[in-house]
């Protein structure tokens, strides 16, 4: 028998609506949610790979305990109930001499976050971090730092703009379904692109106007457009006067960057830098500078991703059609509640509430606690600071890859006494681990409904397709069950999906019936836009868009620093990594149809500098940083900067259970060196030296 289940993909982390057709408990096809005009009837690479995902005989299949050394691979298959015992009684014995408090739990961000949340609360551990740590850190400080607002609190309106200017964004590789259709709507009716980058993507190639940027010079080419946005009063002088606080230092300190000086720095002509903010004054408020996704390129991370958005309110374009908004909830949509949480809970006091990374506290004072500085956790098990950290709890997140520095990261998980893992697929984290509890895909479980906020904001579901095709189990079930055997199952009042269902929709008025028809339900008919005359609403004291940061200022960092140079010395190259179509970070690899597609990482590497290093297009080459060294083949071309490298993220695997991925290109994390946006708290990605040399 034939039905048709509308969901959402998790073959990323955008989640996109879908509408799946199944018959006799198989997959017949996965398309894009027609009730959700931008998705086209489109999924990208990976969600049309998920049947991959589904069907493979390579992911986990069943709760597995470590027999052998960590990394050796060898195992013995459990039940379910041997697994969580085993993992309780060694918490248990852990906790009683090190405190509940050694214990940190990592995740990345998904429908049951909110339990998540609930079970460090309930176990009694501040210690908890996200992939958005390594990822958005400095873009969700900087964000806070002007608005109050985090970074997954506004978005971009695409399809409306007249000028996007995207910086490394590389949308049209990095993929997000609505997000591309809307961007080519808009240039379809006269929309311009300008793509900054030192290297030459699809994005580029679809760009109005490609910048190729010597790497790391961002910074300067956006202090100069705003000297030229201020002098020749290209800005929305009516909406500054109205909401920002601190334009007039921001006058001040931007008049030393200039144009000309901004060549110098970022190899840009001076002119074109010019010819782009008279386009860009034209053009606004419709204008996007947009202010990234991904985690910080360099140590000064949080005053780039401020720059944009600076930018962005130079233009006006912050609550405008065509630029940025801020998303819409339940209550802005008339509503009186949102969906119920149960981390809201009371719960027991924490004996020590000193978090490992120190964020919120002494180290990183501003970065955001609900995602924690994730780059702090290997120092923190190293180096016993604050405390002993022994139990890691990752769920479907992988540190190993994720954090730079491969070795210091094994290092730090030969010196825990437990490592968990719940996940779908080996990788770095779970092959390293001492338990693993196989999560049921996303085709084969129902999830927690979670709200959408925007323009206008929507609940959605995640409904379960198939039958699991292995002993895996859904993730709020696995939460669950780890709870009551640790003492905290009251925190967890439920038996059945239904059952959460119910509690999430008991304040919004809905029933899990309503979700029937779409797999939503819109909670306004017509986009929510706050007046941007008087009804803005900004949080900092001031009430307005801080240029000179109160949150920045009151611990002591500077609102405008210096512009320090950046030089990348002879001989060695920055390394860049990012992303393409067919993979999602370090998780997809061994997928056997995208694997097909993208099997492993290539180096690319300038054609001058590699004829004068003798190096051919596909011969081997070795790079090395200070922290590591790896083999793989030389893509030699004129399309990326002499002064830069660049490798995808995610390839390099060394599990042997993955026989696909095993050994496929190098890691990014083996080379890049620990170097941190010591504001923000994510990750410099793109800030480590290597050097290149034939193999």
């Amino acid at each position: 028998m034939k039905k048709v289940v509308y969901t959402l993909c998790f073959m990323c982390s955008i989640r996109c609506p879908i509408k799946v057709v199944v018959e006799d408990d198989e997959i017949v096809s996965i398309e894009g949610n027609p009730y959700v005009g931008a998705m086209k009837g489109g999924v990208c690479p990976k969600g049309a790979a998920a049947t991959g995902l589904l069907n493979d005989t390579e992911r986990l299949q069943a709760p597995m305990i470590r027999t052998g050394p960590r990394g050796s691979g060898q195992w013995k298959r459990v039940s379910w109930d041997e697994a969580l015992d085993y993992t309780a009684e060694k918490c248990k014995e852990i906790f009683s001499k090190y405190g509940s408090k050694s214990a940190v739990w990592c995740e990345r961000t998904n429908f049951i976050t909110d339990l998540s949340k609930t079970f460090t609360k309930a176990i009694g551990t501040p210690n908890y971090f996200t992939h958005d740590a390594l990822c958005k850190g400095s873009v969700n400080t900087a964000c806070r730092s002007l608005f109050g607002y985090t970074d997954a609190q506004i978005s971009v309106d695409y399809g409306n703009t007249k000028h996007i200017v995207l910086y490394g964004r590389n949308i049209f590789e990095a993929i997000e379904v609505k997000a591309v259709n809307n961007l080519l709507d808009a240039m379809g009716k006269g929309a311009k692109l300008t793509y900054v980058d030192p290297r030459v993507t699809i994005t580029a190639a679809k760009s109005t106007r490609y910048l190729m940027i010597r790497p790391g010079t961002d910074l300067a080419l956006n202090y100069a457009l705003m000297n030229v946005i201020i002098k020749e009063r290209l800005f929305d002088a009516e909406y500054v006067d109205r909401w920002v606080d601190g334009f007039e230092k921001l006058r001040t300190f931007v008049d030393r960057y200039t144009p000309e000086w901004a060549e110098e720095e970022t190899g840009i002509p001076a002119n074109e830098i010019v010819a782009l903010a008279q386009e860009l004054g034209e053009a606004k408020p419709s204008v996007i500078f947009h202010y990234g996704y991904r985690g910080a390129n360099h140590p000064n991370e949080i005053y780039f991703r401020r720059s944009l958005l600076i930018l962005n309110a130079l233009m006006g374009s912050i609550e405008a059609k065509g630029g940025i908004f801020f998303k819409k909830g339940p209550k802005d949509a008339g509503h009186k509640a949102g969906l119920r949480n149960y981390s809201s809970q009371k719960f027991p006091k924490m004996e020590d509430t000193r978090r490992f990374d120190g964020c919120g506290q002494d180290k990183y004072p501003i970065a955001d606690p609900a995602h924690g500085v994730g780059g702090m956790f290997p120092l923190a098990v190293l180096n016993e600071d604050p405390y002993p950290i022994k139990v890691l709890f990752a769920f479907r997140f992988d540190p190993l890859y994720s954090i730079p520095d491969l070795n210091q990261n094994l290092k730090a998980l030969e010196k825990l006494d437990l490592i968990v893992s719940i996940d779908i697929n080996w990788g770095g984290i779970t092959w390293m681990s001492d338990v693993v509890l196989p999560e049921s895909t996303f085709l084969e479980r129902s999830d927690p409904i979670k709200m959408f906020p925007g323009l206008k904001p929507a609940p959605y579901r995640r409904v379960q397709c198939v039958t699991p095709r292995y002993d895996t189990k859904p993730g709020w079930w696995i939460v669950k069950a780890l709870a009551e055997r640790l003492g905290a199952g009251e925190y967890f009042p439920y038996e059945s999906i239904e059952d959460i269902w119910n509690y999430q929709l008991a304040d919004l008025g809905l029933k899990p019936e309503d979700f029937e028809a779409k797999g939503f339900v819109e909670l306004s008919d017509k986009p929510i836009w706050w007046d941007r005359k008087d009804g803005l609403k900004f949080k900092p004291p001031s009430g307005k868009i801080e240029f000179v940061s109160s949150l920045m200022e009151e611990h002591g960092f500077p609102s405008f620093p210096p512009y320090e140079k950046l030089e990348t010395p002879e001989s060695t190259f920055r390394l860049m990594v990012g992303r393409c179509a067919a993979h999602t970070h370090v998780a997809t690899q061994n997928n056997p149809y995208l694997n097909e597609l993208v099997s492993e990482n290539v180096l690319w590497i300038n054609n001058k500098k590699a004829e004068a290093l003798g190096i051919k297009n596909n011969e081997m080459v070795e790079v090395s940083s200070k922290v590591g060294k790896g083999t793989l083949r030389a893509f030699v071309t004129d399309l990326i900067h002499p002064e830069a490298v660049f490798i995808l993220h995610g390839f390099g695997h060394q599990e042997a259970g993955c026989t696909r991925s095993y050994k496929r290109g190098v890691a990014d994390t083996l080379l890049q060196e620990h170097i941190m946006d010591t504001i923000g708290g994510s990750p410099a990605l793109d800030h480590t030296l290597v050097s290149v040399k034939k193999a």
